[in-house]
């Protein structure tokens, strides 16, 4: 049976995974595409003038690549809980001599700024994580000459967006390093083999798939191609790459053998995600509440000290399954060893 066609039409049917909070970067992008890739740059956390900058500076080197955005749907976290979870972190906090924020903060990630910016100077692809936004906002979108990917985790995720009208999914299963992309943020994560579900969603949708998670070499690669996706994404193979922007904390952290596993868990942002076993996540997770944003801006700055101090146990050390097989060396590299069997 023929494969399906590479829906974003790039030379090898793979991308770069945008990978918010530093370790996606313009560098990154570029070499994943001049690799024969196709590369979206991280638009979470960041303002609309620095994710401009960004788009300025990649297109530089080419113009075919995408924009990823978080999707402006935050889940809300409770006072009392939040309070609770804030008095357990105060030692974790104490030890860099930071205080938490005292109530919760949200926003909806500056998504009207960032949607005013894509639709005065569009980008091909436009990728929504966390969930759909507004008709009218994808209506734009449209109009303005972008095609439109979200991602899913579930059936009943893909049979919903494509019922909104979407233009490709983005098949996430949850071997993926990272948030999970769940359109429901109080969801427990079931295990999911990224091919199955690739299979299924393919059954009951008939949009271009990308498949994303558990990439761990060029096996996995052909795999979620006979699955039936178009293309498959790649991120936590790319993290310790030259050109990547994760810290030294992070990258030491992906090769240590004293960390032996990952997790999913929601101790650093209120929100599903997976990531190397520590100690932070060992102390936190049982008391952990649900609320993203707010739990995210709760733990950021104690994350960002961490990191610069070295101490990899404060840090979230977002990773795939596949991270044991994370190198360093240019990121060409990374995506031509997992083009080999093609």
């Amino acid at each position: 049976m023929a494969r399906p066609a590479n829906p974003l039409g790039s030379p090898l049917p793979l991308v770069a995974a945008p990978m918010a909070g530093g370790p996606t970067t313009v560098r990154l992008a570029a070499a994943a595409t001049e690799a024969g890739a196709f590369a979206f740059l991280a638009g979470g956390y960041k303002t609309a003038d620095a994710l401009a900058a960004e788009i300025a500076e990649l297109r530089r080197s080419t113009e075919t690549f995408g924009v990823n955005l978080f999707a402006p749907v935050p889940s809300m976290v409770d006072d009392a809980d939040y309070r609770r979870y804030a008095e357990e972190l105060r030692a974790d906090a104490e030890r860099y001599g930071l205080d938490l924020p005292p109530e919760p903060q949200t926003d909806d990630d500056r998504w009207q700024d960032k949607l005013d910016l894509l639709l005065a100077d569009p980008v091909p692809v436009v990728w929504l994580t966390f969930g759909l936004a507004q008709a009218a906002d994808f209506a734009a979108l449209r109009r303005a000459g972008s095609r439109l990917l979200v991602t899913v985790t579930t059936v009943t995720e893909a049979r919903v967006a494509a019922e909104a009208g979407v233009d490709g999914l983005v098949v996430q299963g949850s071997d993926a390093g990272g948030h999970n992309g769940t359109h429901d943020p109080y969801r427990a994560i079931i295990p999911t083999r990224t091919d199955e579900l690739t299979r299924a969603v393919g059954q009951v949708t008939g949009l271009p798939l990308i498949a994303a998670g558990g990439v761990d070499g060029p096996q996995a690669v052909t795999a979620l191609l006979d699955a039936g996706a178009g293309a498959v994404a790649v991120g936590t193979l790319l993290l310790r790459t030259d050109e990547s922007g994760a810290s030294q904390t992070y990258r030491d952290a992906l090769a240590d053998p004293g960390f032996d596993g990952t997790v999913i868990t929601r101790a650093f942002t209120g929100r599903y995600a997976r990531g190397l076993r520590n100690r932070f996540i060992a102390d936190h997770e049982a008391g952990a509440p649900a609320g993203y944003p707010a739990i995210h801006y709760l733990t950021r700055d104690l994350r960002r000290a961490a990191a610069a101090a070295g101490d990899p146990h404060r840090v979230n050390l977002w990773a795939g399954t596949g991270y044991r097989n994370a190198g360093t060396g240019p990121a060409r590299a990374v995506i031509e060893r997992l083009a080999g069997d093609l």
